[in-house]
């Protein structure tokens, strides 16, 4: 399935939109501190403590850049979230420029309630703008296109970051607060 703004790219675009929507997921492996990366998270975002927030997520996506040996990326949490008439802005990825480190920002507050923002959400947007990161630097790819494949990929990761490692080795699921 291509989206309907596919037939707007040049060919080379198409080509890095294809090569973007084979890639169906990223396996994470077996690393046991990432469940606790993912509970510090959070707990910090349940505080609605953006400096504390802002800690811990940093914590985890440098873990996560880590664990996937790609380079690291900087997070920024910020309040609330923009919005205009086409909705809130959730999340945004800018790639690293010449000196200049990527930087992945995140909103913890809704717009118009100024509610922290449920765990999950926050958790797949940080995921989401990291999978922009990792078209990039892990996958070698020119463009980050929101492919078929790209939700895949992200699905394929928060689905693995929201299981923890039981004390006996298996695999539990985890349950919101």
């Amino acid at each position: 399935m291509v989206f309907s703004y596919y037939n707007r790219l040049s060919h080379a675009g198409k080509r890095v939109y294809r090569k973007s929507d084979e890639i169906g997921g990223v396996p994470l492996p077996a690393y046991p501190v990432l469940g606790h990366a993912v509970d510090e998270l959070e707990r910090a975002l349940a505080t609605g403590n953006r400096p504390l927030a802002l800690v811990a997520s940093q914590k985890f996506i440098s873990l996560l850049a880590k664990v996937l040996r790609v380079a690291p990326v900087r997070v920024e949490v910020l309040a609330a979230r923009p919005s205009r008439r086409w909705g809130e802005l959730h999340g945004l990825y800018n790639p690293a420029g010449g000196r200049s480190v990527a930087t992945i920002t995140v909103w913890m507050r809704t717009a118009q309630r100024r509610q922290v923002v449920a765990f999950r959400t926050f958790l797949r947007t940080l995921i989401h703008e990291l999978c922009h990161h990792l078209d990039y630097e892990l996958f070698h790819l020119p463009e980050s296109f929101h492919t078929e494949g790209f939700y895949k990929r992200e699905s394929s990761l928060v689905h693995q970051l929201v299981r923890i490692a039981g004390g006996d080795g298996t695999i539990q699921e985890r349950r919101s607060p």
